[in-house]
């Protein structure tokens, strides 16, 4: 699956469990390490928990299975999908190490037309 297209598939899984402000990052012009960066919250540990283990279900549907999985155990959990890398954090851990910020310098893709939550 095309890298556009699997952000987009993680994106609306994402949405449908309710996870807070999803963000989509064009890294490809910026890194080497991934096309596109997916961060969102969870409202607490097992929110986020829940969340990473519905995208790997759901894409696992798919036949796609990450390469690699980071901080099952604690506020950040990185799901690593080579051309995509979903950021999952509790809120004040997502706040604390500002994803958004170090990567100003990428596109932030419009979710507006995607998203079903406010």
């Amino acid at each position: 699956m095309e890298s556009t297209q699997l952000a987009l598939e993680i994106i609306k899984v994402l949405d449908k469990k309710k996870a807070v402000d999803i963000r989509e990052i064009r890294t490809e012009e910026v890194t080497i390490v991934s096309d596109y960066f997916v961060i969102a919250s969870g409202t607490s540990n097992t929110h986020t928990k829940s969340l990473a283990e519905e995208v790997e279900f759901e894409l696992k549907k798919l036949g796609i299975e990450p390469d690699h999985i980071e901080g099952r155990a604690t506020g950040w959990i990185l799901l690593d999908y080579g051309t995509v890398i979903v950021h999952i954090f509790t809120e004040d851990q997502r706040e604390y190490y500002n994803l958004e910020r170090l990567w100003a310098d990428a596109n932030f893709i419009d979710l507006s037309d995607v998203l079903t939550q406010d």
